[in-house]
């Protein structure tokens, strides 16, 4: 298994992680994702550390907490041979307090995760989603705080805006705080908008990307094809509404691709799909999901092998999308505004 350096820390992760958000199946949205118990739990970590996956996600939100507790039960004594990364910052109770990225809320949230993962440190702690309430200072010092006390060892974000992520590290930077080294963002061969600001960032500032949904929202499963009905077992009969909005046409022509290259491969169009991403800037991690054991394994076998250049570009011209303003603009200005991923043409 290979090992990056996610972002500008010393800490190093597994390309891949194993998502926890299908363990517990709480409520209709994660148990069309999966409903694993922690019999089935234990048996998807045990295959992931066999791999050399030992980097382990979830949130508080999955399952209301059940996800935590399953994933907990499921490393057991092996908490220090793990990286667990876990997230707040979404709705957990009724009350006011009970959402955000407040004081109030993070030192209550950070704790009942500690207690539902059964474990005395969180080595990644991130924010979710962006709280434009509460001001970024609040967040910043209350996570340096945290960082210090030992019970996180270090901070991300998730599913932030360019300035949402900028303005917190600059923030940090002033006060002298700990910095996001993380950013959990939604990143696909049929979602490559990532690309278009959140990527050049991430370069300049050192920030590692780890990729959620790197299969399209279940889109590039390689069971959805042009001219068939959607199959009677996919998890977008009921999630398909929560995700990226896609059209179908461009779905295709990239899966046409996808096709293509599986043939000349020999591997499965989520494995192609996984390796695209591997290969691009800033990627540290991939987090990908399994309902079992068959997906699983289908999903490790996306490492220890590479894409050809040419390969990458045929995939690239295939999903490629003109950005909105002021995208498409700076794509005309390479000579003086260099993109992470060159202009098509």
């Amino acid at each position: 298994m290979e090992f990056r350096q996610l972002g500008g820390s010393g800490l190093k992760v597994p390309v891949l992680s194993f998502g926890a958000a299908t363990f517990g199946g709480g409520g209709e949205l994660f148990k069309a994702w999966g409903d694993s118990d922690v019999k089935e739990a234990t048996r998807l970590v045990d295959l992931c550390l066999d791999a050399g996956v030992n980097f382990f996600d979830t949130a508080d939100i999955y399952s209301r907490g059940m996800s935590e507790e399953i994933l907990g039960k499921a490393i057991g004594k092996r908490r220090d041979k793990t990286l667990i990364s876990t997230k707040a910052t979404f709705k957990m109770d009724d009350g006011p307090n009970d959402l955000g990225s407040s004081r109030h809320h993070l030192i209550k949230a950070v704790d009942a995760s500690l207690k539902r993962l059964g474990t005395d440190y969180i080595d990644i702690y991130h924010m979710h989603g962006f709280d434009a309430l509460t001001p970024v200072e609040e967040v910043l010092s209350t996570l340096d705080n945290l960082v210090q006390s030992g019970k996180v060892r270090y901070i991300g974000c998730s599913n932030f805006s360019g300035w949402h992520l900028m303005k917190s590290l600059n923030t940090s930077e002033k006060y002298g705080w700990s910095k996001y080294i993380s950013h959990q963002a939604y990143y696909s061969l049929i979602g490559r908008e990532y690309e278009w600001e959140l990527m050049p960032l991430a370069i300049d500032q050192k920030v590692g990307t780890m990729v959620w949904s790197p299969l399209g929202w279940g889109r590039l499963t390689g069971k959805i094809r042009r001219n068939e009905p959607l199959p009677e077992v996919s998890r977008l009969h009921k999630t398909a509404d929560f995700g990226p909005p896609v059209d179908n046409e461009y779905l295709y022509d990239v899966v046409d691709v996808l096709d293509e290259i599986a043939a000349e491969t020999g591997k499965t169009i989520p494995q192609i799909s996984l390796n695209w991403l591997l290969q691009r800037p800033t990627v540290a991690n991939i987090v990908i999901g399994a309902r079992n054991e068959e997906q699983l394994k289908q999903n490790l076998g996306a490492v220890g092998w590479n894409l050809t250049e040419e390969q990458v570009a045929r995939l690239d011209r295939a999903s490629d999308k003109t950005p909105i303003y002021p995208y498409w603009h700076q794509r005309q200005f390479v000579e003086r505004n260099p993109l992470p991923v060159p202009a098509l043409v």
